[in-house]
């Protein structure tokens, strides 16, 4: 099974922290670049398939809708404007939970944890978000263990990852955890990317 090539699907919405997707985005492409075999296949939904504007005001163009988007090995849920008609949009918290069932990797940044946790994908685990929004997420579940100061939590098919940056950490831990060392070292070596979060735990040493 490692040896298969593993889809990524990143969900897009208005309101998109860029970094958020174009950081895991960003990892995912690289294992793949002058690397002898394809890693990734990485791809884009939104709900409808429409233009979407991001947090600050890039435009970006989804590759599929919910309607024929292929399953995601890795599903990516970032975070951004978590808008209030977001989180309460009963269609994008089913096609989560759908999508869920399929994954082998269920993975969020930042405040993009609270779809999971709407989503009921939270209840009873340990989870990280930014650090402006550990209050909310324990509002919209109160069976999560909320872990503060800290890059990213693995419970095994969900991965959350604190704020923005720390996707990038979180994305590398799964590249290692599904393709090992080689891989992961091939794509910190085309970022030209320092931390070593990724196989600490989550943790800065």
């Amino acid at each position: 099974m490692r040896l298969l090539t593993k889809r990524v699907g990143i969900f897009l919405f208005d309101g998109v922290e860029v970094m958020d997707f174009a950081g895991p985005y960003e990892v995912f492409t690289a294992t793949n670049l002058m690397a002898p075999r394809q890693y990734f296949d990485v791809f884009t939904v939104n709900e409808q398939r429409r233009d979407v504007r991001t947090s600050n005001g890039l435009i970006v163009k989804a590759d599929y809708d919910f309607s024929n988007c292929p399953p995601a090995d890795v599903l990516v849920i970032p975070g951004g404007d978590v808008r209030p008609e977001l989180i309460s949009n009963g269609t994008v918290l089913k096609w989560i939970e759908s999508q869920n069932q399929n994954t082998e990797i269920t993975f969020s940044v930042c405040n993009g944890a609270m779809l999971l946790a709407k989503a009921g994908l939270l209840k009873g685990l340990s989870a990280t978000t930014h650090h402006y929004f550990y209050d909310k997420l324990s509002e919209i579940d109160s069976t999560i263990n909320v872990v503060q100061k800290i890059r990213y939590v693995d419970t095994g098919k969900i991965v959350t990852s604190a704020g923005i940056s720390a996707g990038i950490d979180a994305a590398l831990h799964i590249v290692l955890r599904i393709f090992g060392e080689e891989a992961v070292s091939h794509a910190i070596d085309i970022m030209e990317y320092e931390s070593t979060a990724y196989k600490n735990n989550g943790s800065i040493k």
